[in-house]
């Protein structure tokens, strides 16, 4: 195998003043001038740093000159300098700090990356690398759902027949494997390894780490597909009957409990950027949930037939386009159908950006955006070439008699996990992970205090679920100023009441043949009731009764007692 298999760096080589556009008396020039030199270094170096700055800001920033109060205004100011120094901080630690960037499988002349098969990419790879990729061959007690922690390190495993293990990626150590003796149709951790759930015959359970059973959840019913949000720490289910449930694992209490009105389904994926629910349902359509709304917050039809898969984009990726563009992650959608065609939706427009005319029965992004796409015994994974332009590049196919079910990334690796009919199986993908983890989000080698620790932070800041919505952002922005809203009846009276007393204990200078007590009673009088006039137009406003008395047309039907004095037609 030729060394365009192995893992390339995609970084590009800056302060270099050898381009291509330059000519040649101009490289000659600009290396024998020191100073030119160093400021094209700096530039580079600047040109960087603004677009790793960009990449952790916060947003568009607060409209200050829109506001008149001083106070919030000179707080927004400071809010916003704080915001921009911690941006700037994070773009030089990711620079000094963070190095690392993820390789792709780069060919050279007319070779294609998804003509590389597994064992060719093993080669050449490093000898830790070459040793996750596995086949794990267990046909008695398949298909085989699988499911990763949010660091990467521990696997949850799943057979249809009731086999549940959990496994040490890491160190590759088998943990605890035991036999339910149910059917088992998916299974979920929650906030870390120690507790996971699992979608049984009849209820949900949810054991430790040691396979002890601590609850049964009766109230789910029969779930069908299970789905755990980490910051609102709710789990979620959908039930054989399309009932979604939502439940609080903190404290045990039931969130919500919706119909979704569209019949059974099994596709259910959780959107990581703003914590909504997505379902697949059997006439085309895919809804979107959150705890707090009885009604799905969006309903779009994807399919000329039953939708089969759900993937949404896990964010966080640099688009590899001419200019530079930071996709913040949560804008895409994968869907795929019976009608044997992949879309990849905008959620930002609810537009169709790509679409394949292929099957599938799962999806999955990868943390760099690769979308990894099973059918049959073959999985294919598609890479963002640039706007949103995803092509085929890479290709998996195992023995003829395999079905592929559950295809899932392992986050910060370039592993892809594949749960099928005969076992388990992970193959490498070469850019799929990201290459540089916060050890204060996710830590795959993290001690057990730091895991204590970690369980305290969370629950300490757990989000209510009012907090799910289509645009998290809106969250901690300034509220538009709205009309102004109509006062009530008796604000109206005490503010002219306040009105009268200040016109009352007002008191006018004396001025020659206008002081006599009955002159200064009279424009008393004109001056209260002049004060009161602005109230009483207003209290009519709020009865609903105008000056003018509203004519009773032809149309209206008086009663008998009362049609003698209404107005005869004239013949």
């Amino acid at each position: 195998m030729a060394a365009s298999a192995t893992f390339m760096s995609s970084a590009p080589t800056t302060g270099s003043c050898s381009s291509g556009s330059r000519s040649t008396a101009q490289r000659g020039q600009c290396a024998c001038n020191p100073h030119v030199l160093e400021r094209e270094l700096l530039q580079d170096a600047d040109d960087e740093l603004e677009m790793k700055v960009e990449k952790y800001s916060r947003g568009k920033g607060a409209d200050l000159k829109a506001l008149r109060d001083k106070k919030l205004k000179g707080q927004l100011a400071v809010k916003e300098k704080l915001y921009g120094q911690s941006a700037k901080a994070a773009a030089k630690a990711e620079k000094w700090l963070m190095p690392s960037e993820e390789g792709f499988l780069e060919p050279d002349n007319l070779e294609k990356t998804y003509r590389f098969p597994q064992e060719s990419i093993v080669k050449e790879v490093d000898i830790l690398s070459s040793r996750k990729p596995f086949d794990m061959i267990l046909p008695v007690l398949g298909p085989y759902t699988i499911e990763y922690t949010s660091n990467g390190r521990y696997m949850l495993v799943g057979g249809r027949k009731g086999h549940l293990a959990m496994m040490d990626m890491l160190n590759m150590d088998l943990i605890k494997e035991f036999q339910v003796r149910e059917t088992v149709h998916d299974v979920a951790f929650l906030h870390n390894e120690q507790m996971y759930a699992v979608a049984q015959k009849k209820y949900p359970y949810i054991y430790n780490q040691h396979g002890v059973e601590i609850h049964c959840l009766k109230e789910h019913g029969k779930a069908l597909k299970l789905q755990f949000l980490p910051k609102h720490f709710l789990l979620a289910s959908i039930n054989s009957f399309g009932q979604l449930h939502y439940q609080d694992v903190s404290t045990g209490e039931m969130i919500a409990n919706y119909r979704t009105g569209l019949g059974r389904t099994d596709v259910m994926r959780v959107n990581p950027y703003n914590a909504v629910i997505g379902l697949g349902h059997a006439d085309g359509k895919v809804t979107m949930w959150k705890p707090t709304s009885v009604k799905p917050l969006v309903t779009m039809l994807c399919h000329h037939g039953p939708v089969t898969a759900v993937a949404f984009d896990r964010g966080g990726h640099l688009m590899a386009t001419a200019g530079v563009d930071f996709d913040r992650g949560g804008h895409l959608m994968a869907t795929a159908g019976v009608d044997s065609k992949i879309k990849i939706w905008d959620l930002r427009k609810y537009e169709v950006i790509k679409s394949y005319a292929a099957p599938a029965q799962s999806l999955d992004f990868s943390q760099k955006g690769l979308l990894a796409c099973s059918n049959g015994s073959q999985v294919e994974i598609y890479r963002d070439f640039g706007g949103h332009d995803y092509r085929l590049y890479m290709k998996h196919r195992m023995m003829k008699g395999y079905q592929f079910g559950k295809v899932l990334f392992r986050p910060y690796e370039d592993i892809l996990g594949i749960g099928h009919s005969m076992g388990l199986s992970s193959i490498l993908v070469p850019g799929s992970g990201e290459p540089n983890f916060d050890t204060f989000i996710d830590n795959p080698m993290e001690t057990t205090k730091q895991k204590r620790e970690k369980e305290i932070h969370a629950l300490l800041d757990k989000l209510p679920p009012d907090t799910i919505m289509l645009n998290p952002n809106f969250i901690a922005t300034v509220r538009a100023p709205k009309k102004k809203e109509k006062k009530t009846k008796k604000e109206i009276e005490e503010e002219m009441e306040e009105a009268i007393e200040a016109t009352k204990n007002t008191e006018h200078k004396k001025t020659k043949g206008r002081s006599k007590p009955s002159k200064r009673a009279k424009k008393k009088e004109e001056d209260v009731f002049r004060a009161k006039r602005p109230f009483l137009e207003q209290s009519k406003e709020v009865e609903g009764r105008p000056d003018k008395k509203q004519r009773i047309g032809e149309g209206v039907e008086l009663p008998k007692a009362l049609q003698r004095f209404s107005k005869k037609p004239q013949s």
